[in-house]
C-alpha cells in the first residue's frame, strides 16, 4: 500500500490543484524527511552548547540549518535527474519525472544555499555561516559530484556531511569550533 502511494503522482490525487501540487514538488525537492534528521541533530547541538541563545535566534538557527540541507537537496536532485529517472525508488522525483527542470530546482538549491548561509553569518556568526557553507559544498562536491556514481563507498563517506549539523548548531551558541562538538 505505502509503495503505490509512494509512486503516485501527486497532482492526481484527490485535492491536490494544480497549485498544491507544484508547492509539494518544490518541498519533496528539497527531501524533507532529511531536514527532519537535520533539524534534530543542529538541535542538539544548540541544546548542549555552553550559553544560550535567545529563542527566535535558536529559531533562526535550525532554520537556516534546514534550508541549508533543502538546498543540498535541490542541488543534488537537479544532477541526479539522469540517473533518478532509470531506478523504481527515484523516478517519481520531481526533476526526474519532469514535474520541476533541472535549472529551476539548480536555481533553488543556489538561491537556498547562498541565502542561508547569508542569514546565518548575519543573525547568529559568520562561523556558524561558513561551517553551513562547507557542509552544504562537502555535500554537493564530494557526495553528489564525486563520490556518488563511483563507489558504493559513497553514503559512508559523503554521510560526513551529516556530522557537521551538530557542530553548527554549537558553533551558532558559542561562536567557536571546540573538541566536544567535534567529537
Amino acid at each position: 500500500m505505502a509503495r503505490a502511494f509512494h509512486q503516485t503522482r501527486l497532482d492526481t490525487l484527490p485535492g491536490h490543484a494544480a497549485g498544491q501540487s507544484e508547492f509539494l514538488d518544490y518541498w519533496r525537492l528539497l527531501k524533507p524527511n532529511v531536514m527532519q534528521l537535520v533539524v534534530f541533530t543542529g538541535g542538539v547541538g544548540l541544546f548542549i552548547a555552553p550559553g544560550s541563545l535567545h529563542p527566535l535566534l535558536a529559531f533562526v538557527a535550525i532554520l537556516c540549518i534546514a534550508v541549508g540541507a533543502g538546498a543540498s537537496a535541490a542541488i543534488n536532485n537537479a544532477y541526479d535527474t539522469d540517473i533518478d529517472r532509470v531506478m523504481v525508488r527515484t523516478r517519481l522525483r520531481p526533476t526526474a519525472s519532469g514535474r520541476i527542470a533541472p535549472a529551476d530546482a539548480l536555481a533553488t538549491g543556489l538561491t537556498l544555499a547562498i541565502g542561508s548561509v547569508t542569514v546565518m553569518g548575519l543573525a547568529l556568526n559568520w562561523l556558524a555561516g561558513g561551517l553551513l557553507a562547507l557542509t552544504i559544498a562537502f555535500y554537493v562536491v564530494v557526495y553528489t559530484l564525486w563520490l556518488k556514481r563511483r563507489t558504493p563507498q559513497n553514503i559512508v563517506i559523503g554521510g560526513a556531511a551529516g556530522a557537521f549539523p551538530p557542530m553548527i548548531g554549537w558553533v551558532a551558541v558559542t561562536g567557536r569550533i571546540e573538541l566536544m562538538p567535534v567529537l
